[in-house]
């Protein structure tokens, strides 16, 4: 008998990876989206503040409203396999386990929503692997994705009875992922030929990228405090975005008038990150762009917030501006190569 009681030949499992997302609804239906929504915005990291206004704003005005209409919108991208989201991040799953071979064991949990983190860590445990790698699909660092992840996955793992988790750290400029990035999107810049690339990223409450400054002086001081990154800001999310942008940027050859940096998907009256995407496509239009290609590289899969909030949305509206072409450049989603740059990583880690 081969160690622990295997049969001969079988390959000893050694390593779990999570791979973990932000979540979704189960049906592009408002009873689902509600429930999602419930979940996702009742995490205090992400709708931040003090508790009784944070349940005012949650269940007196987001979800007696919000889920009928995004619901609409997810009906507008959901496919006959389910979530584009879900639907990436299972393809990105099985192409992974492929790749790394039967001595790992790869999972997908979602933050919120199914499949949850505790699933996933029930079925590291069950399978009786001896470390977990625990990779959050988000490039930049923010407590509202990354944070949060990191603590609920620690808790879940902890609860299942499974080894602790070593969680890899953000990869918003680690050059595999830039060069996956470029690599996904070079073809479909050289057939658009734009006038313009925008990288377009998921927004965020000024007040969270204030509070990750260590210094409490540097992020949002000035207008170049994203310029580089230094002490102050190495856990700063929007500093993060700027450094993807230049990387990706330099990695396609982009001029620096050819490219900018925008934020999409704020919520509520409070401030949130600048500049925003939709105030953003009138000035570019304005200047004459009018082939517009969009890159949103905090998702590395396709999901709601670029399908519809950029590939529907912002179309429509480059068009009533007088565009003649946005197009929407994927997200990683499983494309080979970056199936290849998480095997590595996983690899240089196990």
């Amino acid at each position: 008998m081969a160690e622990d009681g295997a049969p001969p030949g079988a390959v000893e499992v050694r390593t779990g990876v999570l791979l973990v997302n932000l979540g979704t609804p189960d049906a592009p239906q408002p009873a689902e989206v509600r429930r999602y929504l419930r979940e996702f915005l009742g995490d205090p990291r992400v709708l931040d503040g003090p508790a009784l206004r944070r349940w005012l704003l949650l269940h007196l005005v987001i979800l007696p409203r919000r889920p009928r209409v995004t619901a609409r919108a997810y009906a507008k991208i959901w496919t006959p396999e389910g979530s584009p989201l879900l639907v990436h991040g299972e393809a990105l799953r099985r192409a992974l386990a492929r790749e790394l071979g039967p001595e790992y064991a790869v999972v997908l949990g979602m933050r919120y929503g199914r499949p949850s983190l505790r699933e996933a860590a029930e079925r590291l445990a069950a399978a009786d692997v001896a470390r977990i790698l625990a990779l959050p699909l988000f490039p930049q660092w923010s407590e509202a994705a990354s944070g949060s992840a990191a603590a609920k996955l620690r808790q879940e793992v902890a609860r299942a009875d499974a080894p602790p988790a070593s969680v890899l750290p953000p990869f918003y400029a680690e050059p595999r992922f830039v060069a996956a990035v470029a690599a996904v999107a070079a073809p479909r810049l050289a057939e658009l030929r734009p006038d313009h690339v925008l990288f377009s990223y998921h927004g965020l409450p000024e007040r969270q990228v204030r509070a990750a400054d260590r210094s409490g002086r540097h992020c949002l001081a000035d207008p170049g405090c994203c310029d580089a990154i230094g002490a102050a800001n190495a856990r700063c999310y929007r500093a993060h975005c700027f450094a993807t942008t230049r990387a990706v940027a330099g990695a396609l050859g982009l001029a620096s008038d050819a490219h900018s940096t925008s934020f999409q998907s704020r919520l509520g009256r409070t401030p949130w990150i600048r500049p925003f995407t939709d105030e953003v496509l009138p000035r570019l239009a304005a200047r004459g762009v009018r082939r517009l290609a969009v890159l949103c590289p905090s998702f590395v899969a396709d999901c709601l917030e670029t399908l519809e909030e950029i590939g529907i949305r912002a179309a429509d509206q480059w068009r009533a501006l007088g565009g003649v072409a946005l197009r929407l450049v994927p997200s990683l989603n499983a494309e080979p190569v970056w199936v290849r740059a998480v095997a590595d990583w996983v690899r240089e880690r196990a």
